[in-house]
C-alpha cells in the first residue's frame, strides 16, 4: 500500500521501535519519567525556550497554548484555514470559552499585517479582550517566511499581545529554507520561533513518531499548561515509552524531510507531465500548489471518482474534498509525502497514472 493521506500514517521504524522497547520509565504525573523529562529538556534546548511538556496531540498542545494564553471570553487572531481554528473541533470556544477572529489568507499563506492590526479590538466592554496571535507554519504545506514571522512576531510586542506557532510541521519550513541557503535546518527553526512565546510541534507527522506533540514557552508558561494538561485529560503515566519516539525522531528525523519535499516535487512533475498526455486527463487534472511535503490537484469531478477508485483498487490511498471553480465541480485530491513513501513509490504511482482509461 502506498498511502499519501497524511504524514500522520508513517510507521515507526526498527531503530525507534528498539528505543522505545529499552526507555527508562517513571510516573509522568509526577515529573520523574526520565525519559519524558529528558525529550523535554531536549526539545527545549532544540528551540531556544526554556521548558517543554509532552502531551498525547497536537490538538491538545495546541488547545492547552490557547487556554494558557487567554482567559474566558478572550479572543485569539487566526487565520481562516488555521487547524486551530477550523480542524480542532472548536475546542477553543467549546472548552476554553475563548473567542476566534479568523482573517482570510493571502494567496502565499499569510495573514496580512494589517488586517491583524486593525482586528484587535478596543479596550471596551462590548468587545472580547483580544490576548492572542496564533500562526501556523507550514500552513497547507507553504512555508511562511522567516522574515514574515519576525514581523508578527514584533507587531505581537508592539500591540501588547501574545503570539503562538502551531508548529506541527514546523521542520518542514525550517528545513525548505535551510535548503534555499545552505544552512542548518535546526537554527532555521530557532529563528522561525524566535519572539514568539510558545509552539506546537508534533513529532507523529514528517517527523515519524507514533504519538505525540510538544509545547515549548517559558517555565511560569509551562507550569500552567501542567495544569491544563491534565484537566484535559492528557497526563500519561509511563509515558517514557512514547517520548522514547518522540526523541529519536527529534535526533534523527529532521534532516530527512529534504526527501519528502523533493518526492512531492518528483510526484508533481510526473503528474503535471502525465496530465498533459493522457486525452482522459488533459485539462481535467491542474496542479494547484506543492510546497514541502504537499501537492495538492484540481481533478474534475467526472474524471476523479472513477481515477480515485482505480488508484484505491491499486492500493493508493489518498484524501479528497469537493470543490466547485468557475461553475465546474472539482475534487481538490491532497497527496502528501512522508518517510514511508520512498522514490519506488512515487515511481509505481505515476505508472499507475498513466495507465489510467477512465
Amino acid at each position: 500500500m502506498t498511502d499519501f493521506r497524511s504524514d500522520t500514517v508513517t510507521q515507526p521504524g526498527e531503530a525507534m521501535k528498539a528505543a522505545m522497547l529499552v526507555a527508562p520509565l517513571g510516573d509522568d504525573v509526577f515529573q520523574d519519567d526520565p525519559t519524558v523529562n529528558e525529550l523535554q529538556r531536549y526539545a527545549a534546548d532544540l528551540l531556544g525556550f526554556e521548558a517543554a511538556l509532552f502531551a498525547p496531540s497536537g490538538t491538545q498542545t495546541n488547545l492547552i497554548a490557547l487556554m494558557a494564553h487567554c482567559q474566558r471570553g478572550d479572543e485569539a487572531i487566526v487565520g481562516q484555514q488555521w487547524h486551530t481554528y477550523r480542524w480542532e473541533g472548536g475546542g477553543m470556544a467549546v472548552l476554553g470559552s475563548i473567542q476566534p477572529q479568523p482573517i482570510e489568507h493571502q494567496p502565499d499563506g499569510t495573514l496580512a499585517l494589517e488586517h491583524i492590526r486593525v482586528a484587535v479590538k478596543p479596550d471596551d466592554p462590548h468587545f472580547a479582550r483580544t490576548k492572542l496571535i496564533v500562526m501556523e507554519n507550514t500552513t497547507g504545506g507553504k512555508v511562511l517566511s522567516l522574515a514574515y514571522m519576525n514581523s508578527v512576531a514584533a507587531l505581537a510586542k508592539e500591540l501588547g499581545l501574545n503570539c503562538h506557532i502551531d508548529g506541527a510541521r514546523l521542520m518542514n519550513a525550517a528545513v525548505a529554507l535551510a535548503t534555499e541557503d545552505d544552512s542548518d535546518p535546526i537554527q532555521k527553526a530557532r529563528q522561525l520561533c524566535a519572539g514568539f512565546d510558545s509552539v506546537s510541534l508534533c513529532l507523529s507527522k514528517g517527523l515519524g513518531a507514533p504519538v505525540g506533540s510538544l509545547l515549548l514557552g517559558n517555565h511560569a508558561f509551562i507550569q500552567q499548561a501542567r495544569r491544563l494538561r491534565k484537566m484535559l485529560g492528557g497526563g500519561m503515566r509511563q509515558a517514557g515509552v512514547l517520548a522514547a519516539a518522540g526523541l529519536y525522531a527529534l535526533q534523527h528525523n529532521i534532516q530527512r524531510l529534504a526527501e519528502d519535499h523533493l518526492h512531492a516535487q518528483q510526484l508533481a512533475e510526473g503528474l503535471q507531465h502525465i496530465a498533459a498526455e493522457n486525452p482522459l486527463l488533459k485539462g481535467k487534472l491542474e496542479l494547484v500548489s506543492v510546497h514541502t511535503n504537499i501537492l495538492f490537484t484540481d481533478i474534475a469531478v467526472e474524471v476523479a471518482e472513477p481515477l480515485l477508485a482505480y488508484l484505491s483498487a491499486q492500493n493508493i490511498k489518498l484524501t479528497s474534498s469537493n470543490y466547485n471553480k468557475a461553475d465546474q465541480h472539482y475534487k481538490r485530491v491532497r497527496w502528501v509525502t512522508h518517510l514511508d513513501i520512498k522514490t519506488i513509490d512515487i515511481e509505481q504511482t505515476l505508472a499507475a497514472v498513466k495507465k489510467f482509461s477512465g
